[in-house]
């Protein structure tokens, strides 16, 4: 995002979300935005991007636009939970030092304080594990701590065993079997998700080509018998399915216009650069998996296990079921005639609908 993006051109003049909270943390001068979309269903759950923008308005713009996702993400999981997120806005060019990230987590905990109980953090993009264990030094709505320090963990594992779930799905929506040896992935992005992803589909028999900003990536490349591209030509490399797993944004028109494969499914959040790019993706006959369905089973996991009498087998089982959710997505868009994005949120809608807003 290179330009100062309109806020009501984006979200209209009237704030569709319940709280949005904009501080300035005063240990670490840092500006920390809090979106809180939806508590219908529950508490709001979402977690803590730490990510650099051209200003702070452009990290309040994301927080808004994450959680709204978040508010489909849980509801079309079936948790009990609202949609919500936090961005902490680092200027580029700036690099925290371990005491003042240390200072930053400090007062994000006394900002989720601060609204009593109405969201609920966990990692996400640029914080970790050992972060939110500083949070859990202010507030107790806070979840994804280490196991050391009484916490589930982090849930990169659910995240990428959800994703693969969904993948098999839409293998079996396309070509009418989950097979995966012999189809040709191409993963973009090799962080915690996307390597897990990799390294499963490759052991699985799958033919892969792999990328990431980071050339460091390519030795887990070489490690798993894959071919390396660079990540401008991902979207145009021929293969089965496209797997999406860095940033946001990827699927832009033009980007479409240039896929060579027949199915798109993968982690990354908000992969849709505009909502008409459902519409084209669907008009050149490739299946999308609806991101904010196939990469719930971090939420999955850190909402089942923060739960009394959670286990870590029931937990595995509701993510495993993101693939019978992707399933239902890929038959309700051919049976209705729409977009996987549209029946996706008619599913979220349904069950938002069907609750009574909890008081």
């Amino acid at each position: 995002m290179s330009a100062m993006p309109e806020l009501t051109e984006a979200f209209g003049t009237d704030l569709p979300h319940e709280k949005l909270l904009i501080v300035k943390g005063p240990r670490s001068g840092l500006t920390i935005s809090i979106a809180v979309h939806s508590t219908k269903l529950g508490q709001a759950l979402g977690g803590c991007r730490l990510w650099s923008y051209d200003n702070w308005v452009e990290a309040v713009h994301d927080s808004l636009r994450l959680a709204e996702g978040m508010t489909y993400k849980n509801a079309a999981a079936g948790l009990r939970r609202g949609g919500g997120k936090t961005v902490i806005y680092l200027p580029r060019g700036t690099e925290l030092d371990a005491e003042r990230r240390r200072a930053v987590m400090l007062d994000l905990g006394d900002a989720i304080a601060s609204l009593d109980g109405a969201y609920m953090t966990a990692e996400d993009v640029g914080t970790s594990a050992d972060d939110m264990a500083i949070v859990a030094e202010r507030t107790s709505d806070v979840c994804g701590l280490p196991s050391d320090k009484g916490g589930v963990g982090e849930p990169s594992d659910a995240t990428a065993h959800g994703v693969y779930a969904g993948i098999l799905a839409t293998l079996e929506a396309v070509f009418g079997d989950r097979t995966v040896a012999g189809r040709r992935f191409i993963v973009l992005g090799l962080g915690h998700v996307g390597s897990l992803l990799a390294t499963r589909l490759a052991g699985d028999g799958g033919i892969l080509t792999v990328t990431d900003v980071n050339p460091v990536k390519r030795q887990l490349a070489a490690r798993l018998g894959a071919q390396w591209t660079e990540p401008d030509e991902a979207t145009r490399v021929p293969g089965d399915v496209f797997v999406p797993a860095g940033v946001g944004g990827i699927l832009t028109p033009e980007v479409v216009d240039g896929l060579q494969v027949r199915a798109v499914c993968g982690p990354a959040n908000n992969q849709l650069a505009e909502r008409s790019v459902a519409d084209l993706l669907r008009e050149r006959g490739i299946a999308w998996a609806p991101d904010f369905v196939v990469n719930a089973g971090g939420v999955i996991f850190l909402d089942t296990l923060t739960r009394p009498g959670a286990s870590a087998e029931a937990t595995r089982e509701r993510v495993e079921q993101i693939g019978d959710t992707v399933a239902r997505i890929f038959e309700d868009a051919r049976d209705r005639d729409v977009t996987t994005l549209a029946a996706a949120e008619a599913l979220a809608m349904e069950r938002l609908d069907a609750v009574p807003a909890l008081v």
